[in-house]
């Protein structure tokens, strides 16, 4: 036996734990009870791994529904000792987006999309809530609302429109005379 061969006979077990250190994997559960996520996920052909850790960026977190995939590293080339990361659904990813724009999105079209021309919020039919917060405060010259506006909502509140109608129709009693004013001449529109 020449001496290549009996170096590649003998890194082989090696060069084979490298080449699987880094896998596709499918994602086929996500347990999000404990302190960090974990999943089962498949790799090689009848491959499964349980309870393999997902590592998430501060701040981010997700359960992607659907056919979940991301990359299974084997720490220390160990396959018994996996975590995924970039645990996606190529289904409801944003398309299109330019370069230097970012989002965060979901599986039902609810997005928050930093544009090239500004911030986009999409509740895409759903309400919006802002909660536990003790003040909301907008700098902005100019504030433009498409809808209704209801002070109160949750109460006996009122309408911008109902109370620009009232406003609008109001007369007052004369102090001095009897009968009424006339209706504001300066409308709320």
């Amino acid at each position: 036996m020449d001496i290549t061969t009996l170096v590649s006979r003998m890194l082989a077990p090696t060069a084979r734990r490298l080449r699987l250190m880094v896998a596709r994997a499918v994602v086929t559960a996500i347990n999000d009870a404990g302190k960090i996520q974990s999943a089962q996920v498949k790799l090689l052909d009848g491959e499964v791994r349980d309870g393999v850790e997902i590592l998430h960026q501060y701040g981010f977190t997700s359960i992607p529904p659907g056919k979940r995939e991301g990359l299974y590293f084997s720490v220390g080339a160990d396959r018994d000792h996996g975590v995924m990361i970039c645990v996606a659904d190529r289904e409801f990813r944003l398309k299109a987006i330019a370069p230097g724009e970012a989002a965060l999105y979901d599986d039902l079209g609810q997005k928050v999309h930093l544009t090239r021309d500004g911030i986009v919020i999409d509740g895409a039919t759903l309400p919006i809530t802002l909660t536990n917060t003790p003040k909301v405060r907008m700098e902005t010259p100019l504030l433009e609302v498409t809808g209704e506006i209801k002070d109160r909502c949750d109460s006996d509140g009122k309408t911008m429109e109902s109370m620009r109608t009232v406003y609008d129709s109001h007369t007052h009693h004369e102090n001095d005379a009897n009968g009424e004013t006339a209706v504001p001449t300066q409308k709320m529109l």
